[in-house]
Order: C-alpha cells, then structure tokens, then sequence
C-alpha cells in the first residue's frame, strides 16, 4: 500500500484533480466547499493496476493554511506537484516545491492542469520550461510533467499509468515490528467512540491491541481498523489507517499525537538534526534562535543550537541540535521543516541524526560533528555501532528499532562489526540473533563493565568485612532490566572480572581483610563459642561484643550459622547437631525435640531452634510433637 500527497498553490486544481482521479471529493467541510479551497486535510483513494490501492493526501495551498500542508506531507511515498496552465508558478508552488525537496519525497509527478484555459502551445511551453528551471538540480529534477484538464478528463490515463509507474517501485515501509501513527485527524462516531487516522509505520497494529498515545502516555485499546473504509484486522506499515480506540475520549487527544504499543517509543525534547536552509531566504539562522518546529503531523516550538558554527546562511547546510518546548515521537532519518513562527516563512529543514542525544553537546567540540556526520552519511554498520553505544547492553529487536535499518541491511553490518570486534552478545549466541538476544557495544562494554567494578571496588572500601554487594543492590544502582543484568554478570564472569557467590557479587578474589584488633575481637568470642559449644551467647550478645559488620562476616565465614533470630552456634557446633539428627534418625523413625536435647546435652530453647531451623531448609519434617526426614 503507498501514499500519495498533492502540492501546490492555492486554486491550482488540486482537489478537483483528486476527485477527476479516484471519484471522491476530498473537501469534507462544508467551509471548504462554500469557499471552493481546501482548508484541512482532505482523503481519497484509487487502485492502480501495479501499486494496487493507493491512499492520496490532499493539502491545502493557500499560505494561511500552510501547517496543516505539513501535517499532510510527512509520511508520504510520493508526491503531485500540481501547477495551473494559466498561471505557472506561483508562490505557494515555490514553498510547497520547496518544502517537497527538503523532505526528499523520493519520486513525484507535476501535473500541469487546466490546460483547457490554454489556446497557445507556445505558453505551456514557456510553463514547461519554469517548471524545469525551478526544479532544476533538486530531488524533484527528473519528476515527468504530465498536462491534464480534470474538467476535460485530458491526461488522466497518462497521469495514471505515471503514478503507477513510479509507485509500484517503491520500496516497502520499512517493518522494524514498532509501529507507529501520526494523528492527523481525530473524531468520534455515534455508536463507535473515538477515531483516529494517518499514515502508519514502522510496523502493524492488530485488533485487540493495547495501545498509546503519546506523548502524554495515555492508554487505551484497538477496537477495529480501517483502510480506505475497509475493516481489517491488521493494518500494515506504509498504508493510511483509522483506528477506533477504547478507553480514550476524543477530548483526550489531538493532532500530532502519535499511536504506538505500550513501551515500544520513547518521546523526547532534544534532537540532534542535519539542517539545510533554503538559498532563497534573506536571512541567516542564528544560535538561540526560536523557530517552530514540524515532524509528521506534530508541530512544537523549538529553541536552536548551532554546532560548529555562530550561523548557518542563505544555501547552507549544518548541524543543529533542536531543544523542543514539548515532546515529540521520532526517530533516525526522520524528515523535519523549519519555520519563522512569525511572520510565517519556511526556513529550511533535514534529516534527524539522532533522536535521543545524551546530553546538550559543546558547540565547538570538532568530534560532536564528526560523530554526526559519521552517524547521517554512514553505512548500516555505522548506524548500528551508534545505536549500539547509546542503548547499551540491550534486547536485539530494541536496537533494531533505535537503528531504524531494512533487514536486509542486519546481516552485513553485524558480519562487519563482528570482524571489528565491535559487537558483544552476552550470552551464546555468536549470529543471526534471536529478537529476545541481548548485545552490547565494545565501547559501551567497556563503560558499563569499568562502572559495576568501581562500584563494587566502593563497596569494598566502605565495607572491608563484607565478601560483596548484594545483586539487587548492584541491580538498583546500574537501573538494569532483570534479564540484562543477569546476562551481564554472567558474561564478566566469564571474563574472570568478578565472582558471583549466592546472592552477592565481588571484585574476582577479593577477600575481607581483618585487622588485627578485629582478629583479637573475633577470637574473643569463638573462644566463648568453643567454651559452651551447646549453649553459646545469642545473637544479640553476640553483635553486643563485636559490632553487627564483624558478626556478619563471622556468619559470610561459614564460622558462626545462626538457625533463628536468637540462636546461632559455631560451626563445628552445629555439623554435630545435624550428625546427630542424621544418625538418631537412621536408627528412629522420628526424633523429638527433647530427644536431641538429651543427646547434645542443650537447653530446650537450643534444640528447638535447632529443629525448626532443620524444618526451614527441608532436612526435616514436622508431625505433632517429632521430626522425620524430609
């Protein structure tokens, strides 16, 4: 399924040609048909012979309406330019020509209309010939001018078979399985709730879905899908769909807003983009500068950041990190445009570097644009390493959603990496990832493994008697998801960097050092232990004399093993217990708790604790007044 988006001046014919072409009239408000212009968007469709069913997009033209033309513009296949016979190029044709190339809408048609108010060839020659020049070393240089009269039903067959030429080219939308729909339009109909429409991609949504609308986070659920009023039950990247969603209120929503699945997008206010300025504005861009700010159909303000550079002039082209007075939904090679919030004039536009920077760059640091252009002109594995870096250690399909690569662009860039050493899978998985594999960057490695030691090599200092950190404290500090983690413990334990024992983590070897008033410390109280080995001191005596660290590494030793929160014995104390247990019971079917007092020669209050601490670990076996073995 493909887009396509009409352009040009205001009363040039769009709308009638889009109703000549597909039998819908694409003014729906009764404003538009009483003033004979379009004022918001208008929809329409046609089935081609090749391109099967196209969706058209079709904008206003008059200078007024000139933001709800970009809302339209931004997720098209191909566009039609659409210049009248009788009055050639005009100055919403250069803007909405202009704006056409800044977003590089890849392929198009100028449809040259009413050429039935023409009588001398010679004009539509001359016409002919602007359009050229106009277009001239542009991306739209080599889009065919196809004269048509909508009235006379002249050049409609020809305008076809153009467009279907250059649609059933068109690559398919890119399916990275993170789907996302730019609001243009949102409306409620009696009986079925909230609608919202626009142009998907990115990847499908399904009936029954969870859903959400960001970038306000709200939540709510797909209850049917529509292409060209078709219901369907899934909806593919690339196509013009409506949704009808429940649990949101039409109130609750407005264009700009984007629909993706719960946690799939992250919106963000800081942008790293490429910036061109158009050679035909008089005035420069300049550092601090407000502009307004379009992407799809969101339109913020935006405050700018010139890296490199105190100016970007007339013609030229740089770097430009955008701070967004609101959030938006974007991604790597987005299309944006620029423009003067007033009075209203389209500066420029580009491509967006990258979505998510880390942080506001220094503006005359050589390597921040060297890091960019690198990122925009570089090939797949370049893309890939950076998405690699900024997420860290992360789940494949999530690093294939930030990198925003054709899958059959992975395999190339993962097979050159690899040869660089560059790529990590934490795990065993060496190739051809399963979605759910989780791989890191060698630099980001490097950062997140140098951190986890220097902050186990903290803890270490902070608590000399300690073997290690607890994992989730470990956890909480690096803000890990649970599977990441453990896959990167495992993997630095594979290096031989850290240990992992039980339920904590090292610095690989380390080991509590005592000094030597601990060691007479710890040997004052063993020698009480070793004095009354069935009746020892209890556990708050215990951390009385020594001090709760000392007593916890004495537990860490395996010297003292405390059975409840009062009864703890040494060790040699307790392996006779048990062997006691172990051997009355080859000989019993059950022992009691008096009975192993009695063997021991304890207290009650010991050997009960004893026993329900055998009970707790699954030795032993409570029935009525005696134990068995578990």
């Amino acid at each position: 399924m493909r887009v396509l988006g009409t352009a040009g001046h205001v009363d040039h014919g769009k709308s009638t040609l889009v109703l000549a072409l597909t039998g819908i009239d694409p003014d729906r408000l009764q404003e538009e048909k009483d003033r004979q212009m379009t004022i918001d968007l208008g929809f329409a469709w046609m089935t081609l012979p090749e391109s099967g069913e196209v969706g058209i997009i079709d904008v206003p033209g008059h200078r007024d309406f000139i933001e709800n033309m970009l809302a339209g513009v931004g997720g098209i296949d191909a566009a039609m330019l659409v210049i009248a016979a009788d009055e050639g190029v005009m100055p919403q044709t250069r803007e909405h020509f202009a704006i056409l190339n800044l977003l590089e809408v890849p392929r198009g048609v100028i449809a040259l209309t009413k050429i039935d108010l023409i009588e001398d060839e010679a004009w539509l020659t001359m016409v002919s010939e602007e359009i050229k020049q106009l277009t001239s070393n542009t991306s739209l240089a080599n889009w065919p001018i196809v004269p048509i009269s909508a009235q006379e039903k002249r050049g409609l067959g020809e305008l076809r078979e153009k467009l279907d030429q250059i649609l059933s080219t068109t690559k398919a939308r890119l399916d990275i399985g993170a789907p996302r729909l730019g609001i243009d339009r949102v409306f409620s109909i009696a009986g079925f709730g909230t609608v919202v429409t626009g142009t998907l991609s990115d990847g499908a949504f399904e009936v029954g879905e969870e859903i959400e609308i960001l970038p306000r986070a709200f939540s709510g659920r797909i209850r049917g899908l529509q292409t060209h009023k078709n219901s369907v039950e899934t909806a593919i990247p690339g196509g013009r769909t409506a949704i009808n969603i429940s649990g949101l209120d039409v109130s609750q929503i407005q264009r700009g807003d984007v629909v993706v699945l719960p946690n799939s997008h992250q919106p963000t206010t800081m942008l790293d983009v490429h910036y061109r300025h158009l050679h035909d504005n008089e005035l420069s861009i300049k550092h601090d500068q407000v502009v307004k700010f379009y992407i799809s159909a969101s339109q913020r303000s935006a405050r700018i950041r010139l890296l490199g550079t105190d100016e970007i002039r007339p013609g030229e082209e740089g770097w430009i990190q955008l701070i967004l007075d609101q959030p938006v939904v974007a991604m790597r090679g987005d299309h944006f445009i620029l423009r003067r919030p007033s009075p209203g004039l389209t500066l420029g536009g580009g491509v967006i570097a990258d979505p998510h920077p880390s942080r506001r760059h220094r503006r005359f640091t050589s390597d921040v644009v060297e890091k960019l252009e690198n990122l925009i002109r570089g090939g797949p594995a370049e893309i890939l390493a950076h998405s690699l870096r900024l997420l860290g250690p992360a789940k494949f399909e999530d690093i294939l959603k930030h990198a925003n690569l054709y899958e059959d662009q992975i395999s190339g860039a993962l097979a050159q990496l690899g040869d660089q050493g560059a790529i990590i899978f934490l795990g065993n998985i060496q190739s051809d990832p399963d979605p759910s594999d989780i791989a890191i960057h060698i630099d980001a490695w490097n950062v997140l493994s140098e951190k986890i030691l220097k902050t186990l090599g903290g803890y270490h200092t902070k608590f000399p008697l300690r073997f290690g950190m607890s994992r989730e404290e470990l956890k909480s500090r690096l803000g890990l998801s649970t599977t990441i983690y453990n896959h990167v413990l495992l993997h630095m334990a594979s290096q031989n960097t850290i240990d992992l024992n039980k339920s904590i983590v090292n610095v690989a070897e380390f080991q509590p050092t005592l000094t030597s008033g601990l060691r007479k410390e710890e040997a004052a109280l063993l020698n009480k232990f070793n004095s009354e080995p069935m009746r020892p001191p209890s556990v708050k005596q215990s951390i009385e004399q020594i001090g709760e660290e000392l007593y916890n590494y004495l537990l860490a030793s395996d010297q003292l093993i405390q059975v409840s929160t009062e009864v703890v014995f040494a060790r040699a104390a307790y392996e006779i217990m048990l062997d006691e247990v172990r051997q009355f019971l080859k000989k019993n079917d059950s022992i009691t708790v008096a009975e192993l007092r009695d063997a021991v020669g304890t207290s009650r209050k010991y050997a009960l604790a004893f026993m329900e601490h055998l009970d707790s670990i699954g030795i032993t076996q409570r029935e009525g007044d005696s134990r068995k073995l578990a």
